[in-house]
């Protein structure tokens, strides 16, 4: 199939299709592709003759790998502006999933994160699969849960949201709808016959989507859910750490040195992020992440994490601060609440 397109738009019987369609790099959103959607969305949400719409990642790897970041990686270096136009119209498409005024369905097969989370998890419609590997990893590059994802987080039950906004780890189905991140589960295999029934009844999306659901495999994270909760409730990144290895569990001090991995800041600001979030709106978020975003590019940490993941692909970031301790309140302050240069909403 030619990636000549990026995007490819149609409309079948009254269900408008965005098919994300760069295969080889896990469907990763660029500025073209954002404007794409952005534009198809405005169009179908007035246009009475669609019903409802579809969204898909062509490929056998997944919906959505999440932004491209080689080109984050090369704005950050070339000092243009182009990172706040990326993540400005990012977000004004996020937004315009969640108030979307007919039924979106994602189908969240496969790889979903990152940006990928931001496509898809603001829709109406979620649909997770057998192949379905959701997570917001942005604390590995210096990042941290945009998109509005610190919004989906700070919903999830207990201190799930903490935990995978802070570890970055993705998880299946199971625990994606526990934690509040998709609606139905269906086997990859339908796929193919749900779309093509949904061209058919537009108008009863949910009735099809239900028609089409099965029983969803097991949480895979409600064995940890008690030491989830109890360390992650904790006030503090690093009183996170000392609740994990005072579990005296593996999976306690696994999950803490993961966490030790991650870019210090990055952390600081996810916490808050998350901590916050619970009290604000998704178009405050949405805000809040402009600013965020384009003050921690200038730090040094989002560069070099970029770098170590998919530059250089050393996974050896030398991050500034190194340590938690380093990373004052204020430091963290700064950057969710330092003015950008636009606004999401004008």
């Amino acid at each position: 199939m030619s990636e000549e397109t990026p995007v490819v738009l149609s409309a079948e019987g009254g269900l408008g299709r965005i098919e994300l369609n760069k295969p080889r790099a896990i469907n990763a959103l660029n500025q073209e592709m954002i404007d794409i959607v952005n534009e198809a969305l405005a169009k179908w949400q007035d246009d009475d003759s669609i019903k409802a719409v579809l969204v898909t990642g062509r490929g056998e790897r997944g919906l959505c790998a999440g932004g491209d970041i080689k080109a984050i990686h090369a704005s950050l270096l070339d000092g243009t502006d182009a990172n706040l136009q990326f993540f400005g119209e990012e977000y004004v498409m996020n937004d315009r999933i969640a108030r979307f005024p007919k039924p979106y369905v994602a189908f969240m097969n496969g790889i979903t994160m990152g940006g990928g989370v931001g496509i898809s998890v603001h829709g109406s419609h979620r649909v997770v699969t057998d192949s379905t590997k959701i997570g917001m990893p942005e604390t590995t590059i210096g990042l941290f849960p945009d998109v509005g994802g610190t919004y989906l987080l700070a919903q999830a039950p207990g201190a799930v949201g903490m935990y995978l906004g802070l570890t970055g780890l993705p998880v299946g189905a199971g625990a994606a709808l526990a934690a509040g991140l998709a609606d139905y589960y269906i086997e990859d295999a339908k796929l193919d016959e749900v779309a093509a029934e949904l061209a058919k009844r537009p108008a009863e999306a949910e009735a099809v989507l239900k028609q089409f659901s099965s029983e969803a495999p097991a949480d895979e994270l409600a064995e940890h859910r008690e030491a989830i909760d109890h360390a992650f409730s904790a006030g503090s990144v690093e009183e996170i750490l000392e609740r994990l290895r005072a579990l005296g569990t593996e999976w306690g001090a696994k999950t803490a040195d993961l966490i030790e991995t991650k870019s210090p800041l990055s952390l600081k600001v996810t916490f808050e992020s998350i901590r916050t979030a619970g009290d604000m709106s998704l178009e405050e978020v949405l805000e809040r992440d402009l600013r965020t975003g384009i003050n921690l590019g200038k730090h040094n940490d989002l560069a070099e994490g970029i770098r170590a993941q998919v530059i250089d692909k050393d996974r050896n970031p030398q991050w500034k601060p190194a340590t938690l301790e380093e990373v004052s309140s204020e430091l963290v302050q700064e950057v969710l609440t330092e003015p950008a240069a636009r606004k999401v909403f004008q």
